[in-house]
């Protein structure tokens, strides 16, 4: 089943079930995903809506932090429960380890010795990743293993 498909499905459920939020942000999700494809003038792959839903959990995130520090609770607990709805779309993350191992194999794929090679580092390690690891935590443990904190 495609990610559209189990949008639509997920979005009958939760008409059935009444739920609110769920329902709300399954519809921004959708829309997104409909006004891309108008732009693209064709169907959205998978990976496609992937990267969509990256962004989308990143605006979240993003709004979360602001939340926070102009102390809006109300708005922090209604973005957090988007977000969770959000990222149930995503493919499993993966932990810092993981990303780290993956890092180090292509910084010795590379050659790459110091900071100023993160660049040839990054190229390599984003395909890999896609869809799979944020990338501001990827460019952090780059930048870790390059500079050898």
């Amino acid at each position: 089943m495609s990610i559209k498909e189990q949008l639509k499905s997920d979005m009958k459920d939760a008409m059935r079930a009444k739920d609110k939020i769920k329902l709300s942000t399954i519809r921004m999700i959708m829309s997104l995903v409909k006004n891309a494809e108008i732009e693209k003038r064709g169907e959205l792959t998978d990976e496609e809506v992937v990267s969509l839903l990256q962004k989308y959990a990143k605006q979240r995130r993003e709004s979360i932090e602001m939340y926070e520090k102009g102390g809006r609770q109300d708005l922090v607990d209604k973005e957090k429960s988007e977000l969770l709805i959000v990222e149930s779309y995503l493919p499993e993350q993966l932990d810092e380890n993981e990303i780290k191992n993956i890092v180090k194999s292509v910084i010795a794929e590379v050659g790459a010795s110091s900071v100023r090679d993160m660049g040839k580092v990054m190229q390599a390690v984003m395909p890999k990743l896609k869809g799979r690891a944020d990338g501001s935590i990827v460019n952090r443990v780059v930048r870790e293993l390059l500079s050898g904190e």
